[in-house]
């Protein structure tokens, strides 16, 4: 079985969730006895790992969303010798939609997120986003199977695209790397990180876009108690005005108080780890979240949990066990701010209960999310479309 994996991020530029997920079960899938041969396909400058391809030199000033096409056509003009391509986000849904109508091979898209989901692109990137939004509609329409990485995430997508057959639209979660996350104390990594690991600090980490509610972290900053710390790693701003929004309200916050740090970076894997090991709650505020990584990774860490109860949450976030879940309504955010506030400050007041919440959710993440688990059953999924096909 020879499968083309088509995905816009990969190692070394890697900056969301769903090029975690694409670099980790590669390797799972690798690393499986009699496992599959494996073609990855990423947009880019040459690997030594995949089959990079470059923006066509004709799209280079074209919309972004443009350009992407242009890869996928040239991602679905070398998938000619894969049994089944399997596709990751919209930027590369159409690689697999191209190489399935040209060279007849089945098509599997992993949901990462929908666009119908996230209505604030269309302000920020216009037409582009009229052009994601029929790309990704169009691939899951045609797939041969879509794959949800959680079960809120399976219902979000037979939401947005009824048309969809149920039967199609299977369910294989994301997973970690426990062995990369495990809980590492370096006080002198996080110090050199401009944090005090002798405070306890609640954790942020992701990136600047409104998906992951970092304006409503900020919002519930205002409402914790004078001795909590809070640490914000985060960049990658969709744009310069999210961006701003950010700064400002981080300084309005350190103008006021102590122990606000914003690390406006995607840090490395040796320097982030230590960091969410030595937080004593770790934050996700998301608006939307198909399933989100960080939780996982914050698990692994063994690091406590507060999250909005969105998506595919809190199917990893088990409240009152390994964390305590948020409710969000977005016709009342000042109530969930204020939610937020309230359940950060309650763990940081008690941190022997964050820390057993902590060990629990590590526990758990040995249990249920390993990525050769995951790997066999995406193997599964591929089979099964290649058996119906004959």
């Amino acid at each position: 079985m020879r499968i083309g994996i088509a995905t816009r991020e990969w190692p070394p530029d890697v900056y969301g969730g769903a090029g975690v997920h694409v670099e980790h079960l590669v390797a799972a899938l690798r690393s499986l006895p009699a496992g599959p041969e494996i073609d990855v396909h990423c947009f880019g400058g040459p690997r030594d790992d995949a089959t990079a391809h470059g923006v066509p030199e004709e799209l280079r000033g074209a919309n972004g969303a443009l350009q992407a096409l242009g890869v996928d056509v040239a991602m679905a003009a070398a998938l000619g010798d894969a049994d089944l391509v399997h596709t990751h986000t919209w930027y590369a849904n159409a690689a697999g939609l191209l190489a399935s109508i040209v060279h007849g091979a089945p098509h599997v898209v992993t949901a990462h997120s929908l666009e119908p989901r996230r209505p604030w692109k269309a302000e920020q990137l216009g037409g582009g986003y009229r052009l994601s939004s029929w790309v990704e509609r169009t691939a899951y329409l045609a797939a041969d199977a879509v794959i949800a990485v959680s079960h809120g995430m399976r219902a979000d997508v037979l939401d947005a695209y009824p048309e969809l057959d149920p039967v199609r639209v299977h369910v294989v979660g994301n997973g970690v790397d426990a062995e990369a996350y495990r809980p590492i104390e370096a006080p002198d990594v996080v110090r050199g990180l401009g944090v005090d690991p002798d405070r306890p600090y609640a954790l942020f980490v992701g990136r600047i876009t409104r998906q992951k509610g970092v304006v409503h972290l900020l919002a519930a900053a205002e409402q914790l108690p004078p001795e909590a710390g809070l640490v914000l790693c985060a960049g990658a701003a969709d744009t310069p005005g999210e961006r701003q929004q950010v700064a400002d309200a981080v300084a309005e916050l350190q103008a006021r108080r102590s122990g606000v740090v914003w690390i406006e970076e995607m840090l490395p894997r040796d320097r982030l780890v230590p960091l969410i090991t030595g937080a004593t709650v770790f934050v996700v505020p998301s608006v939307y979240e198909p399933l989100g990584i960080v939780n996982l990774e914050a698990a692994a860490c063994g690091t406590a949990v507060v999250a909005s109860d969105v998506g595919g949450i809190p199917e990893v976030v088990a409240d009152g066990r390994t964390g305590l879940l948020v409710h969000y309504d977005a016709d009342d955010t000042a109530a969930f701010e204020s939610g937020l506030a309230a359940r950060i400050a309650e763990l940081l007041a008690d941190p022997a209960r964050a820390a057993a919440m902590g060990a629990a959710g590590r526990e758990r993440v040995l249990a249920e999310f390993g990525w050769p688990a995951i790997a066999q059953q995406t193997v599964e999924v591929y089979s099964a479309i290649l058996a119906a096909r004959g």
